[in-house]
């Protein structure tokens, strides 16, 4: 896709741009932000609302195409299904015109792209702050029955408060819609592709996973994991070498960080996790085994110490002085890079226009007083001390005072509107020192709470109130919560514990009861936990299941009673610690009537101690009349003998037709389903 940026008076070519348009009666255009083969995104203003948002107005010339003007409408309908932090959020979907758009979350900040430009790699604990809530927002998505489909840096989208958003679900399918070789779909970015994308053309929830590990490789290293001269070349590693371990291009880098990619990019879907929610458990657990020297190693292509994600963030708004993205870019080139329009001029300070000292209103005031004053052109009378003079005089004494009621007045107004606030800086992820040392410079009072986090390093800022760049009063308290680091707890021990009360200690202590799988024991009573997975006095975070596995008691072989009286065959049950359960139905069998007809589970079956056996009692056989069928046809009498639940054995001397004999004989009782012979001659 095309994605060359255009002055902004213009879009594609022969389309006139909505700038300064007002769309469906609400949506006030003001500027393009950037332009893709299939819409151009637009920064524009809910006037009822009074909001900024970002606005992606599908091409005039694709308006027609029904096929584009659906999927338009479904990445509107998909997108506006997730309800989640970290995707960039659909709020309307309309149609002006010939123009059909989007209404979406205006994210002010860069790509994720932008970052591994201008910063090189990334610390693996930068990396992993950006990875988690990639696989978050993934999660949300995959829970939803959606794919994304084109992962990549582009659409990773980075605020100006260090908040991580995926943008561009404009590909995503419903989980169980494989393939993807419709007219109306793009098959996704080269250097992102997973293996079943480029061969089969399907794509499923593990491919999202797939170029998320190529993403985090790139990020480990400052470069992509396969390169080659042409796309042709690339599509080639991706189907036949498996994903280089990035400690190959930064020595000493975690094992665990090798593993974690490889996990992800396995060239078998089914050697990935099932979806992003899986994965995203895994990074976490792989962030909690890593020392704090690993989780801050600098990679050789790393181009500054980078101390932190708010760190890269914030000195990032050198990153093209402050890039300004939409909530859906444009898709990338050839190159896979996306353009940005530059960040419009700063807006003016608070009180730089319109009532402050020096804003151009108490300067005219000035020089129209000083006007006043001036000596007429015409070289009038002299100023002798006579009337004229007094007249004078008190006009230049009543607008001189004018003048400073007037500037007293505005710098009041100033004062009261501007000039008491300031704004609160931006501390996120600085120490605490650090964070205290900012808000007293800025003349603010600091107060101090704490809570856990499993992405802000330990004793640093997870947040502030009011928030970076919300105007407080001079004298004003920011409050901050300082990270605790990762809350972790213990897994209690749980062995001889019945599983109710192992399900309460696993609550009270902060985890979940996994899955439950039972075994036989002699030695840990029926209903207890043998084990649990992981093990007592391991350490996971809040949340986290704990796989139990619970005693069925000790085995028994189960006795063959079928044919036994009940009595006989329930004493003997009980007898080997079974329980005894008699079906409700009797049945008729070949058995005696009162006897077991059957047993479940049948004898031999592995079996507990306080396992129950089932037995039906038998009614005895279903015995009924044998019809009389001598004297008639081989075909009727056949038809009446199995009508009355008979088989049937035929005999011939000769060629005879007729029955001459039967056995049973007629009038006689057989159980049903036994075999008459009839004789014919």
């Amino acid at each position: 896709m095309d994605t060359s940026l255009q002055d902004s008076s213009s879009g594609p070519a022969g389309e006139t741009p909505p700038v300064g348009q007002v769309l469906d009666g609400r949506y006030r255009v003001e500027s393009r932000i950037a332009v893709g083969g299939m819409a151009t995104v637009y920064r524009a203003v809910d006037t009822r609302l009074d909001r900024r948002l970002a606005l992606k107005v599908m091409h005039p010339s694709l308006a027609g195409d029904s096929a584009f003007v659906d999927r338009f409408i479904r990445e509107a309908k998909s997108v506006a299904r997730l309800a989640h932090p970290n995707v960039v959020g659909v709020y309307d979907q309309g149609t002006d015109g010939t123009y059909v758009y989007l209404a979406m979350e205006y994210v002010s900040g860069c790509t994720l792209r932008d970052v591994l430009r201008d910063r090189g790699a990334l610390r693996p604990r930068v990396a992993l702050d950006v990875l988690e809530p990639m696989l978050a927002a993934l999660g949300a998505a995959h829970h939803a029955g959606m794919v994304h489909r084109d992962m990549k840096p582009e659409n990773v989208l980075i605020g100006d408060d260090g908040r991580v958003k995926v943008a561009d679900f404009g590909l995503v399918r419903a989980v169980d819609s494989q393939t993807s070789v419709g007219s109306d779909t793009i098959l996704g970015t080269v250097s992102y592709l997973a293996p079943e994308q480029i061969e089969q053309g399907t794509a499923d929830t593990r491919t999202d996973l797939y170029a998320c590990g190529v993403m985090f490789y790139e990020m480990l290293t400052g470069e992509k994991p396969h390169a080659g001269g042409t796309p042709a070349q690339v599509l080639y590693q991706h189907l036949h070498e498996d994903m280089p371990a990035p400690s190959a291009a930064v020595p000493g880098l975690a094992p665990e960080l090798d593993a974690l990619v490889a996990r992800a990019t396995a060239r078998a879907a089914d050697g990935r996790p099932q979806d992003a929610a899986a994965m995203l458990s895994e990074t976490r657990d792989v962030r909690a085994r890593l020392t704090a020297a690993q989780l801050d190693s600098v990679p050789p292509r790393a181009k500054d110490p980078q101390p932190g994600l708010a760190e890269v963030l914030s000195a990032g708004t050198a990153l093209g002085e402050g890039r300004m993205r939409s909530g859906f870019g444009p898709s990338a080139g050839p190159e896979e890079s996306t353009s940005v329009l530059p960040r419009p001029a700063a807006a003016m300070h608070e009180y730089g226009h319109g009532h402050g000292p020096g804003d151009g209103h108490g300067d005219d005031d000035l020089n129209r007083t000083a006007r006043y004053a001036a000596p007429p052109r015409d070289g009038g009378p002299a100023h002798d001390g006579g009337p004229g003079r007094r007249r004078g005089g008190g006009r230049v004494f009543l607008v001189t005072l004018t003048a400073m009621l007037l500037l007293l007045v505005g710098t009041g107004v100033w004062y009261i509107n501007s000039g008491q606030f300031t704004q609160t800086p931006a501390v996120l992820d600085k120490t605490e020192s650090e964070a205290r040392k900012v808000l007293g410079d800025s003349g603010l009072d600091v107060k101090v709470t704490r809570d856990h986090s499993e992405r802000v390093e330990r004793g640093h800022v997870i947040e502030s109130n009011p928030d970076p760049g919300d105007r407080i009063r001079r004298t004003g308290t920011v409050t901050l919560v300082v990270s605790r680091g990762p809350e972790i707890v213990k897994v209690p021990g749980l062995a001889g514990t019945p599983l109710s009360e192992a399900r309460s200690k696993l609550k009270a202590a902060g985890l979940e009861a996994g899955t439950v799988r039972q075994k036989f024991s002699e030695d840990t009573p029926r209903g207890s936990v043998i084990a649990s997975e992981p093990d007592a006095g391991s350490e996971r975070r809040p949340g986290s299941p704990v796989a139990l596995t619970v005693s069925r008691g000790a085995p028994v072989d189960v006795p063959d009673v079928v044919g036994d009286d009940e009595d006989s065959a329930t004493e003997d049950l009980r007898e080997e610690g079974l329980k005894v359960r008699i079906a409700p139905e009797r049945v008729f069998s070949e058995e005696d009537e009162g006897s077991v007809a059957r047993q479940t589970p049948a004898e031999g079956s592995p079996a507990a101690e306080g396992d129950t056996v089932t037995l039906t009692i038998s009614k005895g056989q279903d015995t009924v009349d044998v019809p009389e069928v001598e004297g008639m046809k081989q075909k009727q009498a056949r038809k009446k003998l199995e009508n009355a639940g008979f088989e049937v054995t035929v005999r011939k001397i000769f060629f005879g037709n007729k029955v001459f004999s039967q056995s049973p004989g007629g009038g006689d009782e057989a159980p049903r389903g036994s075999r008459v012979t009839i004789w014919l001659r």
